[in-house]
């Protein structure tokens, strides 16, 4: 939920909150008949920004993820090559899928999770 809409039902609740102690007050030991049309008209407002906020739709913009690596100072690049048939894998061939690097082999189209090893 967007700001905007968390806003503006606050911004109801209390229109309408007042506006029905208004109404309210309207009929005390001191009658005040103005304030009738006080309220109404801040009751209306507020059902009318409830009714606004509910119509109004989400945006639907895609949600983009930028992955940024760094490496330590002295890292050589070794060709990465699939596990089943020894092909070449380039760049493209590897997507980050729930978190987890896997990687697609375009020759045999093999799926497989990169793991790395340690460097001891």
């Amino acid at each position: 939920m967007s700001a905007v809409k968390v806003i503006t039902y606050i911004s109801a609740v209390i229109l309408i909150f007042f506006g029905v102690l208004f109404i309210w007050g309207s009929f005390g030991s001191n009658p005040h008949p103005e304030w009738i049309c006080v309220g109404v008209i801040s009751v209306g407002i507020g059902f009318g920004l409830i009714w606004f906020a509910s119509r109004s739709k989400p945006s639907t913009a895609p949600d983009n993820i930028t992955l940024q690596v760094d490496l330590p100072a002295n890292v050589s690049m070794d060709t990465l090559k699939c596990q089943s048939c020894g092909g070449t894998l380039k760049p493209e061939n590897i997507k980050l899928v729930a978190g987890a690097p896997v990687v697609t082999c375009p020759y045999c189209n093999t799926t497989y999770q990169l793991t790395e090893e340690p460097k001891w």
